[in-house]
């Protein structure tokens, strides 16, 4: 086997993986555009080695602009809110991580070390807002001074001389930290991408703002082995089939504080999944099997709702992000078209009927805005890629290339396009309003070698694969490695270069490494998706194993005599499951963070695909791991963050004991600290030494 890909790069990459954290590091991000599409606000750090964002501002016509540099300054130690709301974004940055600013770029407000800055873009001058400390989450009152934000379990209001709580909303029964009020509940920000509990009135003066109680939610542990002085956390954690937070909807007076409670059918309706306050105050629940899907409308004087549209479906209605999208025609939603080949369109619901826009060709992946008439989406070709598109009625207009994967940001007719290309650099285009372009300069680093593998479609399925063979290679035979995710929400085989860096590796260290994105993964329509409900496991299997040997049947290259796994969270169950239940086809796993017992998995999440367990027991145990344990007979390794607090380490634990009770050898890496992020730069590097030795060392053993 020739290799021709420099040894330093293969050598430096997992340190330089690390360091830049997955090359995000000097990357722009988080754009917002002036109502006017006049100004594009975006985070950027200094460099792909440096942590900390910084805000600034691109004026048409203009170079990029430093509004706030970090300049080395502290975050100091962070609230365990804004350490949970971190991790529920998955957020691996520092500096100015978030910020609000008004329609207009007037002003933009941020949170740095829990004290609150305002900066006047006009003369790019900084000035401090009186706050208690640890605040987090802030914004802008629509038509005043004031700014609200969240400080632990409270919410408060600052007008730029006093601070103070938010009347009404009790600090004495906040204190007992069961009560929150202007957070988003655990799996609102971990499942519905819910990441605020507090909205604005667009007069100002009042806020919608969610009261959450946990009170009885189970309550879990997070210890500190390492640490034994150290007192165990407590989180109150909703696993399947318990009972979740409560959460209430108050109009609240900034003021004169609570005036009336929001009765939106709790008993019903169990889920806050969206709140809008624009011209209308729109919210979105859903029921607990998330079978139904309501938009109400609000009347914020006395709390009525009225009910202003209904999706259904006899699996789950799939939350869409930016829906419902109040338009002069009436909502705009990305709903799922039934039928054989069904794909995922863009409709307006009129009230009496739902009007399809754009062709039925190809699968809608994001509503991203309205422009005039004029709706803009992302779409997908093949299920690998994502393309801009601007629909009007029936046609559309592609505004990105097919092949690459582009998503966007819009504002005033200005759309800012980043675009990731399969064998390049992500590029980032502001394309405003009159037709000119002006591309902002990204920071980050590139991997040093290439890692651009080969697509293919296989198997009876039409599954899309890619496969990653090392630089130069000979064609003799290699062991495989299966790297998947292979769940819901989430895709390997995209048309992105960075995407298969780590891939690209491990193929550098002899491996031919193969990623398949099987049933239940998004990309290819809701009939795809949801061909996994009610079982976790047969399905998911099925299609990675069948597309290895579709694909062995084309590519010599691989040696199915010596076939590996890895994968983290839903692809660390998978590698596990791969390797219990499908021995004689994958030789030796390492699973990281997995999920092991769905019984101990969020409500939200797990109940979504598989049910409530009080009314589907069979199909927990079909998808458990736990009564596969007497069947292991190849090498398995057991990775875990002890302070994961979304996938707890209690999976492994248990997984880990009936594997003994069992007498099956096993190995077990527990990550002192470490959450579901792995953050920690020496974590990151050395786990990917020791996923490559521990997979070397058993695939070129006897394993027969």
């Amino acid at each position: 086997m020739m290799n021709t890909t420099p040894q330093d790069a293969i050598g430096s990459f997992p340190k330089q993986y690390a360091l830049t954290r997955r090359f995000t590091l000097g990357a722009p991000r988080s754009f917002n555009v002036s109502t006017d599409g006049e100004r594009v606000l975006f985070l950027r750090s200094s460099g792909s080695l440096d942590p900390s964002n910084a805000l600034w501002l691109l004026s048409k016509g203009a170079e990029p602009a430093l509004l706030f540099g970090v300049d080395g300054r502290d975050e100091g130690n962070l609230t365990a809110a804004e350490k949970a709301r971190r991790e529920r974004m998955r957020e691996q940055a520092s500096g100015v991580v978030s910020y609000s600013a008004r329609p207009d770029h007037s002003e933009v407000v941020f949170a740095l070390g829990g004290q609150l800055h305002v900066i006047d873009v006009a003369s790019s001058s900084t000035r401090d807002f009186p706050s208690d400390g640890n605040a987090f989450d802030p914004t802008f009152e629509p038509e005043g001074t004031s700014v609200a934000y969240v400080s632990g379990p409270t919410l408060r209001v600052t007008d730029g001389q006093t601070d103070r709580l938010v009347p009404g909303t009790d600090e004495a029964e906040a204190s007992s930290g069961l009560v929150s009020w202007g957070s988003a509940e655990f799996v609102a920000a971990e499942e519905m991408g819910r990441g605020r509990g507090y909205w604005w009135a667009p007069s100002g003066k009042r806020l919608a703002a969610c009261r959450v109680d946990t009170s009885a939610v189970e309550e879990w542990w997070i210890s500190s082995p390492e640490a034994p002085s150290s007192a165990p956390r407590a989180i109150r954690y909703p696993a399947a089939g318990t009972t979740n937070a409560s959460v209430e909807l108050w109009i609240v007076d900034v003021d004169d504080g609570p005036t009336l409670q929001i009765d939106w059918q709790q008993d019903t309706y169990e889920y806050l999944a969206d709140v809008q306050w624009g011209e209308q105050l729109l919210l979105t629940v859903q029921t607990r099997d998330q079978r139904q899907l309501v938009v109400l409308e609000v009347d914020p004087d006395d709390g009525t709702t009225i009910e202003i549209a209904r999706i259904e479906d006899d699996h789950w209605v799939e939350l869409q992000p930016r829906t419902p999208k109040a338009t002069n025609d009436g909502l705009l939603f990305v709903v799922d078209q039934p039928g054989p080949g069904g794909m995922r369109r863009l409709v307006v619901d009129e009230g009496a009927e739902q009007r399809p826009l754009g062709s039925d060709s190809h699968n809608v992946r994001q509503l991203l805005g309205v422009n005039d008439s004029d709706v803009y989406a992302t779409l997908t070709t093949d299920g690998t890629d994502s393309v801009i598109a601007r629909i009007s009625g029936e046609s559309s207009e592609l505004l990105t290339d097919p092949g690459r994967f582009s998503s966007g940001v819009l504002g005033g007719g200005t759309l800012v396009a980043i675009t990731a290309q399969p064998d390049g650099d992500t590029s980032y285009d502001v394309r405003w309003a009159d037709g000119s372009v002006t591309s902002i300069d990204s920071l980050a680093a590139t991997p040093g070698f290439p890692c651009t593998p080969t697509f293919h479609v296989v198997g009876e399925r039409r599954l899309n694969t890619t496969l990653n063979l090392p630089t130069g290679h000979d064609g003799s035979p290699l062991p495989v490695l299966l790297d998947p995710y292979g769940g819901p929400h989430a895709q390997r085989v995209l048309r992105v270069r960075n995407g298969y860096a780590t891939s690209q590796w491990f193929a550098e260290q002899g491996f031919a490494v193969v990623v398949t994105d099987g049933r239940g993964t998004p990309g290819r329509g809701p009939a795809f998706e949801r061909e996994i409900w009610g079982d976790f496991a047969t399905t998911v299997l099925d299609d990675q194993l069948d597309a290895l040997h579709a694909l062995a049947a084309e590519r010599p290259e691989l040696d199915l005599s010596r076939v590996g796994i890895r994968g983290w969270s839903f692809g660390g169950y998978l590698a596990a499951l791969a390797v219990m239940r499908r021995p004689d086809d994958v030789h030796a796993a390492v699973a990281g963070a997995p999920v092991t017992d769905w019984k101990l998995y969020d409500t939200h999440y797990t109940e979504r695909y598989i049910g409530h367990p009080d009314e589907h027991p069979e199909n927990y145990e079909a998808s458990s791991l736990l009564s596969d344990a007497p069947n292991l007979a190849r090498p398995l390794m057991l990775i875990h963050g002890l302070a994961d607090d979304n996938v707890v380490a209690a999976h492994t634990l248990v997984l880990s004991q009936a594997l003994l009770e069992a007498g099956r050898p096993h190995e077990v890496l527990p990550l002192s600290g470490v959450t579901h992020m792995t953050p920690q730069e020496q974590v990151a590097e050395n786990l990917l030494h020791l996923q490559r030795d521990f997979l070397l060392t058993h695939l070129d053993s006897d394993h027969d």
